[in-house]
C-alpha cells in the first residue's frame, strides 16, 4: 500500500485533487491511499517526521510562511526516497523543483487525464525498482520490502505479513525467493523471514519473534543456514 500526502493551500483544489486521485486508484486497482491532505506546510512536515510517506504532491506557490520548494527541501532532509510531484500554475519555478529529485510536475488547471498519466508512470517506476518495492500480484499490489516481517506459504497462496497488515497473493514461493534481497532468508519449508525485523529467536521451540510480537517457525533443515546468515549479516540484536 502506497501512502500519498497532498499539500495545497486552496481547500477547493485540495479536495478536487484528492477526489481525482482516489478515482485513479480505484479505476486502476492501485493499492494506494491518501494518508494526509493538508493546506499547511507545518502539518505536512510534522506528519512526514512520524509516518511513512511514499508520494508527496505539493503546490509550488504555497501561501504559507514557506513555499512549496522550501517544503520539498525540508522533506528531502527527512526522507531521501519520497516521490515528489509538484502542481503549479507558475512554470517559471519548475526548473528549481528538479533539484529535489522531483518525479514530475503538473501544470494547473489539473486534468484527470494528465494526473492519471503521471500516476501510471509513478507506479511503473516503483514496480521496476530492483529492491525497494515488491509487486506481489497482477493487480498492482505493491509492498515496501522494508515493511515485510515474514512470508508464509499457505497451499497455493502466499501471505505477506507486514507491520500494519497481511497481504495475500497466488505466486511461486521458490521464484519469489530469488527476487528478494539478502536479508530475506528461508527459515522453514513454509516461511521466509526478514532478518531485519527479528526481535528474538527461541532456540528450544525454534520460533522467530518479530517486532510486533508476531512469529514464525524454524525448520531443522534451515536452522544452521539461518543462524549463519544472521551472524554474518550483523543486523540482529
Amino acid at each position: 500500500m502506497l501512502n500519498f500526502v497532498i499539500c495545497e493551500d486552496s481547500l477547493n483544489l485540495l479536495n478536487k485533487l484528492s477526489k481525482m486521485l482516489e478515482s485513479i486508484f480505484i479505476l486502476n486497482n492501485y493499492q494506494a491511499q491518501i494518508s494526509l491532505k493538508a493546506t499547511s506546510a507545518d502539518e505536512v512536515l510534522n506528519y512526514i517526521k512520524n509516518n511513512k510517506t511514499d508520494v508527496l504532491l505539493i503546490d509550488i506557490k504555497l501561501n504559507n510562511h514557506i513555499s512549496g520548494l522550501e517544503l520539498a527541501e525540508k522533506v528531502r532532509n527527512i526522507d531521501r526516497d519520497c516521490y515528489f510531484i509538484f502542481v503549479t500554475g507558475h512554470l517559471e519555478y519548475v526548473q528549481m523543483a528538479y533539484q529535489f529529485k522531483t518525479f514530475d510536475y503538473i501544470s494547473k488547471p489539473i486534468t484527470s487525464e494528465r494526473l492519471e498519466e503521471t500516476i501510471h508512470r509513478l507506479f511503473d517506476d516503483i514496480i521496476h525498482l530492483p529492491k525497494k518495492y515488491l509487486r506481489i500480484d497482477n493487480k498492482n499490489t505493491i509492498i515496501d520490502q522494508d515493511e515485510i516481517q515474514y512470508i508464509k506459504r499457505d497451499g497455493m497462496k502466499l501471505v505477506f505479513h507486514t507491520n500494519s497488515r497481511n497481504y495475500e497473493a497466488y505466486s511461486s514461493f521458490n521464484k519469489l525467493q530469488l527476487d528478494l534481497p539478502d536479508n530475506f532468508v528461508r527459515c522453514h519449508k513454509s516461511y521466509i523471514a526478514n532478518i531485519n525485523k527479528i526481535e528474538n529467536i527461541e532456540p528450544v521451540s525454534n520460533t522467530i519473534f518479530f517486532q510486533n510480537k508476531s512469529y514464525c517457525f524454524i525448520g531443522p533443515k534451515y536452522k544452521s543456514n539461518l543462524m549463519e546468515v544472521i551472524n554474518n549479516y550483523g543486523n540482529f540484536k
